[in-house]
């Protein structure tokens, strides 16, 4: 792309801003998509206010970790080759998704929704994070990012959960304070902030009042990545969710399936457990996380076409938390917690467990 191009197309960008993509939205599809791959009436995915971002966006999006190489294994299906990944993303847009995230350090997973979402980049909302050691190495890493996703501009830029966690609050805000010259040169408009466990950490940053958003480990089982949350760590987890409320920040979900314990996974981590209840732990799971008004988006990482249909339709219907919902978990829950997968994972304690991921 030439820079006059570029230099146009951000001029359009900046002027137009992005839509605020609701109900006609879902209308915005290819003209290939068939009309059984349209999300029907009872299926359309119900909308709630980004924060102050001005967007209104439907409240599931996909999540880009669950879907590459390095980590699909712990998913409990195989790995899609890359074009079958790339049309998963299409699917996922041609459903009604419109929030998009995935990270430098996702490995494959920028180039793959890059290419999948070509030609409908202008219907979407889209997310990535950096996550370095170094101030002068985010630029680097924000473009790499916008190479891998073909494009001139995201609309979120958030400050990832393995750079707060190995930096602390001092290091991680002069991530922030790079960021903020990126976002005045309109290579993204929003900034955001990430943690599976830093919720301590994290509170203090959402209390500086520079973030737009903030994306939580926030469901029923309670992990991180690859660690479990003591109750203090949920007590600090608390306080996030309370501050950014306050502040009007985007309050988006991850590890809405407690990071594969409700989802393909389950089987292999109870296998005597009653199929048609293991088949009713993702609704149950999803309608835990939506009751709480709070949160603005359930960010769901998929591996397969069907687990994208299979949230819509969850999305799209009854969405009352019941007494058998709660009983489910509970007791599904309480077998995870007693298997050997589970008493091997660290506890943390006060938000400062490194995680696994690298950072880039």
């Amino acid at each position: 792309m030439s820079k006059r191009v570029f230099d146009r197309k951000r001029r359009q960008f900046l002027k137009t801003g992005l839509m605020a993509v609701g109900t006609a939205a879902l209308d915005a599809v290819l003209p290939e998509t068939s009309e059984a791959n349209r999300p029907s009436a009872e299926e359309t995915i119900p909308l709630r206010d980004f924060g102050k971002t001005g967007c209104r966006l439907p409240i599931l999006g996909m999540g880009g970790s669950a879907m590459v190489a390095a980590w699909i294994a712990q998913r409990g299906v195989p790995l899609l080759g890359t074009e079958e990944r790339v049309a998963m993303v299409r699917h996922a847009y041609n459903r009604g998704v419109r929030f998009f995230d995935t990270a430098r350090v996702y490995q494959e997973s920028e180039s793959i929704m890059g290419k999948g979402l070509e030609g409908v980049r202008d219907n979407v909302f889209l997310a990535t994070k950096v996550a370095v050691a170094e101030p002068a190495q985010v630029r680097k890493s924000l473009e790499e990012s916008l190479r891998q996703l073909d494009t001139d501009r995201v609309e979120l830029v958030q400050i990832h959960s393995p750079a707060i966690e190995k930096l602390g609050f001092s290091g991680a805000m002069k991530l922030h304070a790079e960021l903020v010259k990126l976002r005045d040169e309109k290579l993204f408009r929003f900034i955001g902030l990430t943690t599976h466990v830093a919720f301590e950490t994290v509170c203090q940053m959402i209390a500086t009042g520079g973030f737009d958003q903030v994306l939580l480990a926030y469901g029923y089982f309670k992990k991180g990545m690859d660690t479990l949350l003591s109750p203090q760590n949920l007590e600090f987890r608390e306080m996030c969710l309370a501050k950014a409320r306050d502040l009007k920040m985007a309050i988006v979900a991850m590890k809405v399936m407690g990071g594969s314990v409700f989802n393909h996974n389950a089987k292999n981590l109870v296998p005597d457990y009653d199929k048609d209840a293991l088949e009713q732990l993702p609704g149950a799971a999803i309608r835990w996380v939506v009751r709480d008004e709070r949160i603005s988006m359930l960010n769901i990482g998929v591996s397969l076409p069907a687990d994208i249909d299979r949230n819509v339709a969850i999305l799209g219907g009854d969405l009352t938390f019941t007494n058998s919902d709660r009983v489910l978990l509970a007791e599904f829950s309480r077998r995870v917690y007693d298997t050997q997968w589970s008493k091997k994972m660290p506890v943390v304690q006060e938000g400062r467990q490194k995680s696994h991921t690298p950072l880039c």
